[in-house]
């Protein structure tokens, strides 16, 4: 439900038992911290522009696509309440939006808030905004979509993607969806979507079987209150935050029903944290690289912004995961597709780098790095290969025991 303890707060947790945890962890709250200011976009590049220009324009855009990147590794490390922040970031991996085709590090930030502010509330609330997100509209080609030339590719991936999953629609529900998301149009220097009357499609459709002159929220109606839709969104929601392997049919049916017909994600969560199955040591979690070293930069106090820049985007370019830069709508893979040779090599600079500026003088044997790394225990072989080591050198290697990169 977050992304690794802090020093101290794994034995503050330990000591109220694990109900009490779990109702502390439940009731914390998004905290305030503003977003950036980016400064405004550059404009377009003209047919005209110099390449000078278009150089500057590319160099502005990356400058703040990286304050936007260390900002919110900085809030997800430095939070004292990361459920919403780990929230934020399941979100961001489900309705997988990537800045390198938006080209905006500034809709990518009110995109971010969005799932932030409404990422535990109503799941319908959340893909309604969804749905006319700008950023999303962008990535998906919705501004391109207009009565007579439907563009079909946000209405797949809403379905496919985001709601139902594969094989509950049709292709004909795709057409027919697609039309009822005509007309929207992104106005990037105010970070807004609006419907343009004259590019929608006005005319009856038909959807999943229901019929009228449906809209963009009358589409996300039918589909998220659809019976498919529950069980998709605790299956991923389960699968991400919980552990890979699916989960039975009725355990599935008791985190439906934790959802329930409010659509609650808060209450998804409960059901998540009372299965028996969360609870079992044989549910194991791969962390995703971003999962993992803000982890380990909670777990060690660093600050990411203090960390040089390009070494640590380049760490996690290296482990193949930037925030706001998702391979594909599907989102990031996940389980056992980080446990590659070149990933343990990148993974292995990396927590060298973050291990290099903490202060882990105190850390002198493998026991003292479990307890700061909130590992219980190390297998033989961990201890093994952690004997002998200290410092910034044994901090590291823990750090990628398969003790810490795999969640149990």
């Amino acid at each position: 439900m977050g992304f690794g303890p802090r020093p101290g707060e794994l034995e503050s947790l330990s000591r109220q038992g694990f109900a009490a945890a779990c109702e502390q962890v439940l009731a914390q709250a998004p905290d305030t911290t503003p977003l950036p200011d980016l400064g405004p976009e550059p404009a377009q590049a003209g047919k005209k522009a110099s390449t000078a220009e278009r150089k500057q324009r590319q160099k502005t855009l990356r400058g703040q696509q990286t304050t936007a990147v260390q900002w919110w590794l900085d809030r997800m490390v430095g939070t004292a309440s990361p459920l919403p922040e780990r929230l934020t970031w399941f979100w961001h991996g489900h309705f997988a939006t990537s800045v390198q085709k938006v080209h905006s590090a500034r809709l990518m930030l009110h995109q971010n808030q969005t799932l932030r502010s409404r990422g535990g509330g109503d799941f319908l609330t959340l893909a309604k905004a969804m749905i006319v997100d700008p950023a999303l509209l962008l990535w998906l080609d919705g501004q391109q979509n207009k009565v007579g030339a439907a563009n079909e590719n946000l209405a797949r991936e809403f379905m496919e993607l985001f709601t139902l999953g594969v094989g509950h629609y049709s292709e004909t529900d795709v057409r027919e969806a697609a039309r009822a998301l005509t007309g929207w149009a992104v106005n990037r220097d105010a970070m807004t979507s609006s419907l343009a009357p004259k590019r929608h499609d006005s005319g009856d459709k038909t959807v999943l079987g229901v019929t009228g002159n449906l809209d963009a929220g009358g589409f996300v109606d039918i589909v998220v209150n659809r019976p498919d839709s529950p069980r998709f969104v605790a299956s991923r929601l389960w699968f991400r935050l919980a552990g890979a392997t699916p989960l039975a049919a009725d355990a599935l049916d008791r985190l439906v029903a934790g959802y329930g017909t409010q659509r609650s994600i808060g209450g998804l969560l409960r059901a998540v944290l009372a299965e028996p199955a969360f609870r079992d040591p044989a549910t194991t979690l791969v962390k995703q690289p971003v999962e993992w070293a803000v982890g380990l930069m909670r777990a060690l106090g660093v600050q990411p912004s203090k960390l040089p820049v390009t070494q640590l985007e380049a760490g996690l370019r290296g482990l193949g995961q930037v925030p706001f830069e998702p391979p594909s709508v599907g989102g990031w893979p996940a389980a056992q597709s980080w446990l590659t040779t070149s990933a343990g090599l990148a993974r292995l600079h990396l927590a060298q780098l973050i291990a290099e500026h903490a202060d882990v003088s105190h850390i002198t044997s493998a026991a003292a790095a479990g307890q700061a790394l909130g590992v219980d225990t190390w297998s033989q072989r961990s201890t093994q290969a952690l004997a002998g080591l200290n410092g910034a050198q044994l901090v590291a290697m823990a750090a990628c025991a398969p003790e810490y990169v795999v969640s149990q």
